[in-house]
């Protein structure tokens, strides 16, 4: 038996996910959301954030999907992010972008040595120590990071469906807002695997015969995140991750009885393992 091998596995884990949400949200809202917090996320937004928690978690309570928003061919932003805009602009959530050059002084230290000519020390040599500055600049330092909402010291990320690799983008972009002092605490709403039944039975109805890549195994599902934030890419940065559940889209039933199933066979295949993927950076 590897002797190292049996050190590892007894070895304590260190986790910076939260081991519990404790009673911080309002009743329900674990039914229509998926939650993981992050360095104690949670608890920050609820106790430093207090006014921007009570706002994302009212509006995320009053947000609904339609199924026919998750059929319509894509563009520049769906209609589930223009809804997101809808309900958030109006209380001061907006865009926001950071840029920032670095400037750098540079302390230089030197030592003279010189003999001294009068006084009572006269003829000894003694040192002396003179300092100058020379300042620097690096353009760009930090560079357009953006993120779709922002008020006061909480941001707010809403993806959809975009490729999984925005993950990363998002991330650095809280860490930096974070490291910069801007925020406390960053929020990152996507979709929950435990939406795959539904979309199985969306594709099941419509000719859409790319349905199952449009949301496909690369594409932003909260599996996706939750490796990332495992693997520390959120840096020092509190994140919140939810992820959103069947019961959000709204008029789901009603559509099925509408739609009429289309072609038996549908499956979707979102349990890539991202900790395979080369390329996620």
């Amino acid at each position: 038996m590897n002797l190292l091998a049996c050190i590892h596995d007894k070895a304590p884990l260190i986790e910076a996910r939260d081991p519990d949400l404790g009673d911080l949200f309002p009743p329900g809202f674990l039914d229509l959301y998926e939650v993981h917090s992050y360095r104690n996320a949670a608890r920050i937004l609820a106790y430093a954030c207090t006014p921007e928690f009570r706002e994302i978690t009212e509006r995320l309570m009053e947000f609904r999907i339609r199924t026919e928003d998750i059929v319509a061919s894509g563009g520049n932003k769906s209609q589930i992010a223009k809804t997101m805009e809808r309900m958030l602009n109006p209380l001061g959530w907006n865009e926001t972008r950071i840029r920032g050059d670095l400037f750098i002084t540079k302390m230089i230290v030197t030592h003279e040595e010189k003999r001294r000519v009068a006084g009572k020390n006269r003829g000894q040599t003694v040192t002396e120590q003179r300092q100058r500055e020379e300042l620097y600049k690096v353009n760009g330092f930090i560079d357009g990071h953006k993120i779709d909402f922002v008020k006061g010291r909480v941001s707010f990320d809403l993806e959809w469906n975009s490729k999984d690799q925005t993950f990363d983008r998002d991330l650095y972009a809280a860490r930096t807002f974070y490291e910069c002092g801007i925020i406390n605490a960053g929020v990152l709403l996507t979709r929950s695997a435990e939406l795959i039944p539904l979309f199985t039975e969306v594709a099941r109805r419509v000719e859409m015969k790319n349905f199952q890549n449009k949301y496909g195994a690369s594409t932003t599902w909260m599996k996706k995140l939750l490796y990332r934030l495992d693997a520390g890419r959120g840096g020092g940065c509190p994140v919140l991750a939810l992820g959103i559940r069947p019961a959000v889209v709204s008029d789901f039933e009603e559509w099925k009885d509408s739609h009429p199933v289309v072609r038996q066979a549908a499956t979707f295949d979102v349990d890539t393992g991202a900790e395979d993927e080369d390329d996620l950076w």
